[in-house]
Protein backbone atom coordinates (compact mmCIF):
# COMPACT_ATOMS: atom_id res chain seq x y z
CA UNK A 1 0.00 0.00 0.00
CA UNK A 2 1.81 3.64 -0.85
CA UNK A 3 2.19 5.93 1.63
CA UNK A 4 -0.49 8.68 1.89
CA UNK A 5 0.05 11.88 2.24
CA UNK A 6 -0.77 14.19 5.20
CA UNK A 7 -2.76 17.10 3.61
CA UNK A 8 -4.30 19.47 5.94
CA UNK A 9 -7.82 19.36 5.05
CA UNK A 10 -11.17 19.47 6.78
CA UNK A 11 -12.84 16.39 8.01
CA UNK A 12 -15.68 15.86 5.82
CA UNK A 13 -12.76 15.71 2.80
CA UNK A 14 -10.82 12.94 4.95
CA UNK A 15 -13.92 10.81 5.14
CA UNK A 16 -14.77 11.06 1.20
CA UNK A 17 -11.68 10.91 0.20
CA UNK A 18 -9.51 9.44 2.31
CA UNK A 19 -7.21 6.60 0.40
CA UNK A 20 -8.95 7.87 -2.98
CA UNK A 21 -6.73 6.93 -6.21
CA UNK A 22 -3.78 5.87 -3.94
CA UNK A 23 -3.46 2.45 -5.85
CA UNK A 24 -0.08 1.93 -8.11
CA UNK A 25 -0.64 -1.51 -9.11
CA UNK A 26 -3.68 -0.27 -12.15
CA UNK A 27 -5.01 3.37 -10.84
CA UNK A 28 -7.97 2.61 -9.37
CA UNK A 29 -10.36 5.59 -8.14
CA UNK A 30 -11.38 3.09 -5.34
CA UNK A 31 -9.46 1.65 -2.80
CA UNK A 32 -9.16 -1.78 -3.21
CA UNK A 33 -9.83 -4.87 -1.05
CA UNK A 34 -7.19 -7.17 0.23
CA UNK A 35 -8.08 -10.45 0.91
CA UNK A 36 -5.29 -12.31 1.57
CA UNK A 37 -4.17 -14.10 4.30
CA UNK A 38 -0.85 -13.91 3.32
CA UNK A 39 2.37 -11.99 2.08
CA UNK A 40 5.11 -12.88 -0.07
CA UNK A 41 8.60 -12.30 1.83
CA UNK A 42 10.73 -10.87 -0.50
CA UNK A 43 13.83 -12.38 0.83
CA UNK A 44 14.71 -14.71 3.70
CA UNK A 45 14.35 -12.97 6.57
CA UNK A 46 13.01 -10.02 5.14
CA UNK A 47 9.54 -9.15 5.64
CA UNK A 48 7.88 -6.86 3.79
CA UNK A 49 5.39 -4.50 4.77
CA UNK A 50 2.62 -6.90 5.50
CA UNK A 51 3.23 -10.86 6.08
CA UNK A 52 0.51 -12.01 7.47
CA UNK A 53 -3.38 -10.83 7.94
CA UNK A 54 -3.91 -10.50 11.32
CA UNK A 55 -0.49 -8.60 11.88
CA UNK A 56 -1.68 -6.02 9.50
CA UNK A 57 -3.68 -5.77 6.54
CA UNK A 58 -3.42 -2.72 3.90
CA UNK A 59 -7.57 -2.54 3.56
CA UNK A 60 -7.86 -2.57 7.67
CA UNK A 61 -4.92 -0.20 8.23
CA UNK A 62 -6.39 2.09 5.55
CA UNK A 63 -9.74 2.36 7.37
CA UNK A 64 -7.88 2.73 10.59
CA UNK A 65 -5.70 5.30 9.43
CA UNK A 66 -9.02 7.61 8.27
CA UNK A 67 -10.78 6.92 11.57
CA UNK A 68 -7.55 8.06 13.61
CA UNK A 69 -7.76 11.10 11.53
CA UNK A 70 -11.34 12.28 12.35
CA UNK A 71 -10.82 11.19 15.63
CA UNK A 72 -7.55 13.66 16.29
CA UNK A 73 -5.95 10.48 17.30
CA UNK A 74 -2.27 8.83 16.60
CA UNK A 75 -3.34 5.65 15.25
CA UNK A 76 -6.43 3.32 15.52
CA UNK A 77 -6.91 -0.38 16.13
CA UNK A 78 -9.74 -2.34 14.35
CA UNK A 79 -11.30 -5.16 16.05
CA UNK A 80 -13.84 -8.01 15.36
CA UNK A 81 -16.97 -5.85 17.04
CA UNK A 82 -17.44 -3.12 19.32
CA UNK A 83 -17.37 -5.08 22.37
CA UNK A 84 -14.04 -6.48 20.70
CA UNK A 85 -12.73 -2.84 21.55
CA UNK A 86 -14.02 -2.65 24.88
CA UNK A 87 -12.62 -5.45 26.47
CA UNK A 88 -9.20 -4.76 24.01
CA UNK A 89 -8.75 -2.30 26.47
CA UNK A 90 -10.13 -3.99 29.68
CA UNK A 91 -8.33 -7.27 28.48
CA UNK A 92 -4.52 -5.67 28.37
CA UNK A 93 -5.23 -4.35 31.68
CA UNK A 94 -2.72 -5.82 34.82
CA UNK A 95 -4.73 -8.44 36.81
CA UNK A 96 -7.38 -6.90 39.26
CA UNK A 97 -6.81 -3.33 37.48
CA UNK A 98 -10.28 -1.14 38.70
CA UNK A 99 -12.28 0.08 35.80
CA UNK A 100 -14.63 3.02 36.83
CA UNK A 101 -17.62 2.85 34.55
CA UNK A 102 -21.00 4.63 34.56
CA UNK A 103 -23.79 3.14 36.08
CA UNK A 104 -26.05 3.60 33.15
CA UNK A 105 -23.46 2.17 30.38
CA UNK A 106 -24.34 0.04 27.74
CA UNK A 107 -25.86 -3.23 28.81
CA UNK A 108 -23.57 -4.88 26.63
CA UNK A 109 -20.28 -3.13 28.26
CA UNK A 110 -22.02 -3.83 31.61
CA UNK A 111 -22.21 -7.47 30.72
CA UNK A 112 -18.48 -7.80 29.53
CA UNK A 113 -17.20 -5.51 32.44
CA UNK A 114 -19.03 -8.28 35.50
CA UNK A 115 -17.60 -11.40 33.60
CA UNK A 116 -14.53 -9.97 33.78
CA UNK A 117 -14.89 -8.74 37.18
CA UNK A 118 -15.96 -12.17 38.07
CA UNK A 119 -13.09 -13.91 36.39
CA UNK A 120 -10.71 -12.08 38.71
CA UNK A 121 -9.47 -10.09 36.11
CA UNK A 122 -10.49 -6.71 36.56
CA UNK A 123 -12.09 -4.81 40.07
CA UNK A 124 -15.22 -2.95 38.38
CA UNK A 125 -16.77 0.33 40.19
CA UNK A 126 -20.31 1.69 38.84
CA UNK A 127 -20.89 5.47 39.34
CA UNK A 128 -23.46 8.33 38.25
CA UNK A 129 -21.05 10.15 36.48
CA UNK A 130 -23.10 13.37 36.26
CA UNK A 131 -23.01 13.42 39.91
CA UNK A 132 -19.57 15.07 40.54
CA UNK A 133 -18.58 14.20 43.89
CA UNK A 134 -19.41 10.74 43.79
CA UNK A 135 -16.88 10.52 40.98
CA UNK A 136 -14.60 11.87 42.89
CA UNK A 137 -15.09 9.69 45.50
CA UNK A 138 -14.47 6.75 43.09
CA UNK A 139 -11.39 8.19 41.54
CA UNK A 140 -10.10 7.97 45.16
CA UNK A 141 -9.87 4.33 44.63
CA UNK A 142 -7.01 4.65 42.25
CA UNK A 143 -9.00 3.10 39.13
CA UNK A 144 -6.87 2.37 35.61
CA UNK A 145 -9.73 3.06 33.18
CA UNK A 146 -12.35 5.35 33.44
CA UNK A 147 -14.85 4.82 31.33
CA UNK A 148 -17.24 7.32 29.61
CA UNK A 149 -20.26 7.02 27.69
CA UNK A 150 -21.67 10.62 26.37
CA UNK A 151 -24.55 10.68 25.33
CA UNK A 152 -25.53 7.99 27.40
CA UNK A 153 -27.14 4.54 25.72
CA UNK A 154 -30.38 4.67 25.88
CA UNK A 155 -30.73 7.84 28.43
CA UNK A 156 -29.12 10.55 26.59
CA UNK A 157 -27.40 11.60 29.42
CA UNK A 158 -24.26 13.87 28.22
CA UNK A 159 -21.56 14.61 30.90
CA UNK A 160 -18.47 17.14 30.91
CA UNK A 161 -15.65 14.91 29.17
CA UNK A 162 -13.06 17.77 29.80
CA UNK A 163 -13.74 18.34 33.19
CA UNK A 164 -13.70 14.30 34.53
CA UNK A 165 -10.87 13.50 31.90
CA UNK A 166 -8.75 16.20 33.76
CA UNK A 167 -9.77 14.73 37.46
CA UNK A 168 -9.46 11.27 36.19
CA UNK A 169 -6.03 12.06 35.13
CA UNK A 170 -5.13 13.52 37.64
CA UNK A 171 -5.78 10.69 39.71
CA UNK A 172 -3.70 8.58 37.34
CA UNK A 173 -6.02 6.78 35.26
CA UNK A 174 -6.33 6.91 31.60
CA UNK A 175 -9.71 7.87 30.24
CA UNK A 176 -11.60 6.19 27.23
CA UNK A 177 -15.00 7.61 25.69
CA UNK A 178 -17.49 5.42 23.90
CA UNK A 179 -18.27 8.30 21.23
CA UNK A 180 -20.59 5.73 19.32
CA UNK A 181 -23.77 7.71 19.65
CA UNK A 182 -21.98 10.35 18.00
CA UNK A 183 -19.36 9.19 15.77
CA UNK A 184 -16.28 12.01 14.91
CA UNK A 185 -19.02 14.05 12.95
CA UNK A 186 -20.31 14.95 15.73
CA UNK A 187 -17.61 14.95 18.91
CA UNK A 188 -13.56 14.48 19.34
CA UNK A 189 -13.17 12.94 22.79
CA UNK A 190 -9.62 13.05 22.16
CA UNK A 191 -9.55 16.88 22.01
CA UNK A 192 -11.21 17.45 25.13
CA UNK A 193 -8.73 14.71 27.14
CA UNK A 194 -9.48 11.60 26.66
CA UNK A 195 -6.96 8.70 26.38
CA UNK A 196 -8.71 6.90 23.82
CA UNK A 197 -11.72 6.81 21.92
CA UNK A 198 -13.80 3.62 21.39
CA UNK A 199 -16.83 2.66 18.78
CA UNK A 200 -18.76 0.18 17.38
CA UNK A 201 -18.12 0.47 13.91
CA UNK A 202 -21.16 -1.13 13.44
CA UNK A 203 -23.53 2.34 13.84
CA UNK A 204 -23.06 5.50 12.54
CA UNK A 205 -19.76 5.25 11.51
CA UNK A 206 -20.65 2.03 8.81
CA UNK A 207 -24.38 3.52 8.58
CA UNK A 208 -25.69 0.99 6.37
CA UNK A 209 -26.19 -2.00 9.33
CA UNK A 210 -24.29 -5.00 7.19
CA UNK A 211 -20.87 -4.95 9.75
CA UNK A 212 -20.22 -5.64 12.77
CA UNK A 213 -16.69 -4.51 13.67
CA UNK A 214 -15.41 -2.06 16.04
CA UNK A 215 -12.74 0.67 16.75
CA UNK A 216 -10.07 2.03 19.31
CA UNK A 217 -8.70 5.17 19.02
CA UNK A 218 -5.94 5.96 21.07
CA UNK A 219 -4.25 9.84 21.25
CA UNK A 220 -0.53 8.53 21.93
CA UNK A 221 1.86 6.64 19.71
CA UNK A 222 2.80 4.25 22.21
CA UNK A 223 -0.67 3.15 23.43
CA UNK A 224 -1.34 2.40 19.69
CA UNK A 225 1.33 0.23 19.35
CA UNK A 226 0.60 -1.64 22.67
CA UNK A 227 -2.95 -1.67 21.69
CA UNK A 228 -2.00 -3.20 17.98
CA UNK A 229 0.41 -5.73 19.90
CA UNK A 230 -2.62 -6.87 21.85
CA UNK A 231 -4.56 -7.38 19.55
CA UNK A 232 -2.20 -9.43 17.44
CA UNK A 233 -1.86 -11.46 20.47
CA UNK A 234 -5.26 -12.31 20.90
CA UNK A 235 -6.24 -11.88 17.48
CA UNK A 236 -9.07 -9.59 18.36
CA UNK A 237 -8.99 -8.12 14.26
CA UNK A 238 -11.37 -6.69 11.96
CA UNK A 239 -11.69 -8.50 8.63
CA UNK A 240 -10.50 -6.78 5.31
CA UNK A 241 -13.93 -7.06 3.88
CA UNK A 242 -15.78 -5.95 7.18
CA UNK A 243 -12.98 -2.84 7.13
CA UNK A 244 -13.41 -2.04 3.24
CA UNK A 245 -17.34 -2.57 4.01
CA UNK A 246 -17.11 0.52 7.08
CA UNK A 247 -14.71 2.50 4.65
CA UNK A 248 -17.63 2.76 1.93
CA UNK A 249 -19.43 4.19 5.21
CA UNK A 250 -17.45 6.36 6.50
CA UNK A 251 -17.52 8.39 2.90
CA UNK A 252 -20.95 9.48 3.49
CA UNK A 253 -20.69 9.72 7.14
CA UNK A 254 -21.29 13.87 7.48
CA UNK A 255 -24.13 13.63 5.33
CA UNK A 256 -25.60 10.61 6.71
CA UNK A 257 -24.71 12.27 10.20
CA UNK A 258 -26.48 15.77 8.89
CA UNK A 259 -29.48 14.44 7.67
CA UNK A 260 -30.79 12.09 10.69
CA UNK A 261 -29.82 14.93 12.83
CA UNK A 262 -32.52 17.08 11.14
CA UNK A 263 -34.92 14.21 11.52
CA UNK A 264 -34.42 13.53 14.42
CA UNK A 265 -34.98 16.94 16.09
CA UNK A 266 -38.27 17.98 14.08
CA UNK A 267 -39.18 13.56 16.00
CA UNK A 268 -38.19 14.94 19.19
CA UNK A 269 -40.09 18.46 19.45
CA UNK A 270 -42.93 16.33 17.77
CA UNK A 271 -43.14 13.52 20.98
CA UNK A 272 -42.59 16.10 23.46
CA UNK A 273 -45.54 17.80 22.78
CA UNK A 274 -47.57 14.56 22.49
CA UNK A 275 -49.81 13.84 25.99
CA UNK A 276 -49.10 10.25 25.10
CA UNK A 277 -45.61 10.72 25.81
CA UNK A 278 -44.51 11.49 29.35
CA UNK A 279 -40.40 12.48 28.61
CA UNK A 280 -38.23 12.65 25.65
CA UNK A 281 -34.29 12.29 26.37
CA UNK A 282 -33.02 14.00 23.37
CA UNK A 283 -30.04 16.57 24.05
CA UNK A 284 -30.95 18.62 21.48
CA UNK A 285 -34.22 19.58 23.14
CA UNK A 286 -33.66 22.81 25.27
CA UNK A 287 -35.76 21.22 27.94
CA UNK A 288 -32.74 18.31 28.17
CA UNK A 289 -31.16 19.14 31.45
CA UNK A 290 -27.54 19.15 30.00
CA UNK A 291 -28.16 20.69 26.77
CA UNK A 292 -26.01 23.76 27.49
CA UNK A 293 -23.31 21.35 27.78
CA UNK A 294 -24.34 19.19 24.85
CA UNK A 295 -24.03 22.68 22.81
CA UNK A 296 -20.44 22.96 24.13
CA UNK A 297 -18.73 20.16 23.71
CA UNK A 298 -20.42 18.70 20.81
CA UNK A 299 -21.00 19.95 17.04
CA UNK A 300 -24.62 18.91 17.06
CA UNK A 301 -26.85 16.77 18.91
CA UNK A 302 -26.61 12.94 16.57
CA UNK A 303 -30.33 10.88 15.59
CA UNK A 304 -30.40 8.76 18.90
CA UNK A 305 -33.04 9.56 21.89
CA UNK A 306 -35.51 7.79 24.07
CA UNK A 307 -38.95 8.47 25.07
CA UNK A 308 -41.52 7.49 27.64
CA UNK A 309 -44.51 6.32 26.89
CA UNK A 310 -47.09 7.40 29.95
CA UNK A 311 -48.66 4.02 29.83
CA UNK A 312 -46.25 1.88 30.42
CA UNK A 313 -45.52 -1.85 28.93
CA UNK A 314 -49.34 -1.80 28.21
CA UNK A 315 -48.92 1.17 26.09
CA UNK A 316 -45.42 -0.04 24.61
CA UNK A 317 -46.90 -3.66 23.18
CA UNK A 318 -49.95 -1.08 21.30
CA UNK A 319 -47.33 1.33 20.40
CA UNK A 320 -45.07 -1.20 18.70
CA UNK A 321 -48.08 -3.14 16.85
CA UNK A 322 -49.30 -0.11 15.30
CA UNK A 323 -46.48 2.18 14.54
CA UNK A 324 -45.41 2.24 10.93
CA UNK A 325 -41.98 2.72 9.07
CA UNK A 326 -39.70 1.95 12.00
CA UNK A 327 -38.55 -1.37 12.44
CA UNK A 328 -38.04 -2.78 15.91
CA UNK A 329 -34.86 -4.16 15.91
CA UNK A 330 -31.59 -3.65 18.25
CA UNK A 331 -28.82 -1.92 16.52
CA UNK A 332 -28.62 1.32 15.93
CA UNK A 333 -27.05 4.01 13.29
CA UNK A 334 -28.21 2.90 9.92
CA UNK A 335 -30.09 4.56 6.97
CA UNK A 336 -33.03 2.91 8.26
CA UNK A 337 -34.94 3.91 11.56
CA UNK A 338 -35.34 1.60 14.11
CA UNK A 339 -36.77 1.24 17.53
CA UNK A 340 -35.72 -0.56 20.47
CA UNK A 341 -37.18 -1.55 23.71
CA UNK A 342 -34.29 -1.36 26.28
CA UNK A 343 -35.77 -3.46 29.19
CA UNK A 344 -36.21 -6.55 27.32
CA UNK A 345 -33.95 -6.23 24.30
CA UNK A 346 -30.46 -4.30 24.80
CA UNK A 347 -30.16 -3.75 28.48
CA UNK A 348 -31.89 -6.98 29.67
CA UNK A 349 -28.97 -8.50 31.26
CA UNK A 350 -28.63 -5.44 33.59
CA UNK A 351 -31.87 -7.19 35.66
CA UNK A 352 -34.79 -5.21 37.21
CA UNK A 353 -32.86 -3.76 39.88
CA UNK A 354 -29.84 -2.81 38.12
CA UNK A 355 -31.77 -0.98 34.99
CA UNK A 356 -34.07 1.15 37.66
CA UNK A 357 -30.98 2.44 39.14
CA UNK A 358 -30.18 3.49 35.83
CA UNK A 359 -33.30 4.73 35.95
CA UNK A 360 -34.70 2.46 32.84
CA UNK A 361 -38.13 1.95 32.99
CA UNK A 362 -40.31 -0.49 31.33
CA UNK A 363 -42.24 2.45 29.71
CA UNK A 364 -38.70 3.49 27.61
CA UNK A 365 -38.20 3.44 24.05
CA UNK A 366 -35.17 3.97 22.40
CA UNK A 367 -35.19 5.24 18.77
CA UNK A 368 -32.43 5.68 15.73
CA UNK A 369 -33.63 7.71 13.24
CA UNK A 370 -32.93 7.27 10.07
CA UNK A 371 -32.84 8.61 6.61
CA UNK A 372 -36.60 8.29 5.84
CA UNK A 373 -38.76 11.67 4.63
CA UNK A 374 -39.36 13.21 8.29
CA UNK A 375 -43.13 13.03 7.31
CA UNK A 376 -43.21 9.34 7.14
CA UNK A 377 -41.18 9.16 9.96
CA UNK A 378 -43.22 11.40 12.15
CA UNK A 379 -46.76 9.47 10.81
CA UNK A 380 -44.92 5.99 11.39
CA UNK A 381 -44.67 7.15 15.03
CA UNK A 382 -48.54 9.09 15.14
CA UNK A 383 -49.85 5.68 14.22
CA UNK A 384 -48.38 4.20 16.84
CA UNK A 385 -48.94 7.11 19.82
CA UNK A 386 -52.63 7.28 18.34
CA UNK A 387 -52.82 3.17 19.58
CA UNK A 388 -51.73 4.15 23.31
Amino acid sequence: MPERKSLDVQPETVAAAYGVASDTAFGAVAPPLYLSSTYEFPGFDTPGAYDYGRVGNPTRDLLGEAIARLEGGAGAVLTPSGMAAVDLLAGSLGNGSLVLAPHDCYGGTMRLLAARAKLGQITLKLVDQTDLAAFEAALAERPALVLIESPSNPLMRIVDIAALSGLARAAGAKVVVDNTFLSPAIQQPLSLGADYVLHSTTKFINGHSDVIAGAVVAADAEEVKRLRHWANVTGAICSPFDAWLTLRGVRTLFARMAGQERNAMAIATRLEAHPAVSHVHYPGLASHPHHALARRQQKGFGAMMSFELAGGVPAVQRFLKAMRVFTLAESLGGVESLVAHPATMTHVDMGPEGRAKAGITDGLLRLSVGLEHVDDLIAGLDAGLAAC
